[in-house]
């Protein structure tokens, strides 16, 4: 490239990279935002679905007592037939299997008694659990709902950011021969959005190599571009420090 200025070249690739550093970056963020919220969604949603349990849980308890209550009425109402019935009988033997009838029964319905009321404090416990939820759930809503609301925010920064480097961008084009910035490019694209480094301490910024001295001679010449051997990417060095 013997009409290229080289030196000035890779002044404006540096200048390039510079703004490409920032938009790759940038990109990377945005990418994960909505993992961030998604992430945040299904911890809410999670909560939802438990308070909806304890919700279930209850409707359940209080099926299971009125259905006790039912049968708790309708063995009451068995005892009272049988009552009724005691003083009508002719023999002893006959009023003494009425009596053990009328007992039993009576045994039945306390310990339907006993049910309704062990379901009734469930059901109590219950209740006092849901409640505690909803109340933390509102909190929990309004959480998750300013959380959403920062990272849309963070991702509309992003792409307003993004607007602003891509003028940028166009503008530095302009300084670059294209055949260079094809090969910018295409290192760019493979390199994780970083295609040209500074050689410091005889080492690659991009992956650490040793640059040996040759090298490091052949890049201050400026006749064509240097690459590192290991990492392909774009050498340069800052001949003011």
């Amino acid at each position: 490239m013997p009409t290229v200025d080289l030196k000035s070249q890779l002044g404006s690739l540096i200048k390039l990279q510079t703004v490409d550093s920032e938009a790759y970056s940038l990109r990377a963020e945005k990418a994960i935002k909505p993992e961030e919220i998604k992430a945040a969604e299904a911890v809410f949603e999670a909560k939802k679905a438990s308070l909806a349990e304890l919700d279930k849980k209850l409707l359940e308890l209080q099926k299971q007592r009125k259905e006790k209550e039912l049968e708790l009425g309708s063995k009451e109402e068995a005892t009272k037939k049988l009552q009724g019935q005691l003083y009508g009988l002719k023999t002893n033997k006959e009023y003494q299997t009425m009596l053990q009838q009328i007992q039993d029964a009576k045994a039945d319905a306390s310990v339907i008694e006993d049910k309704i009321l062990e379901l009734f404090d469930k059901a109590d416990a219950i209740k006092i659990e849901a409640d505690r939820e909803k109340l933390k759930l509102k909190d929990d809503e309004k959480v998750f709902l300013e959380e959403k609301k920062k990272v849309n925010d963070r991702i509309k920064e992003i792409d307003d950011r993004l607007a602003q480097l891509e003028v940028q961008r166009k503008q530095a084009l302009q300084d670059v021969d294209p055949k260079i910035l094809t090969q910018y490019e295409r290192i760019l694209a493979s390199r994780d959005g970083l295609a040209i480094v500074i050689v410091k301490g005889n080492s690659c910024g991009g992956c650490n190599m040793f640059v040996p001295p040759q090298v490091i001679n052949l890049i201050k010449m400026y006749a064509h571009i240097i690459t590192c051997e290991m990492c392909n990417r774009i050498l340069y060095i800052d001949e003011n420090t």
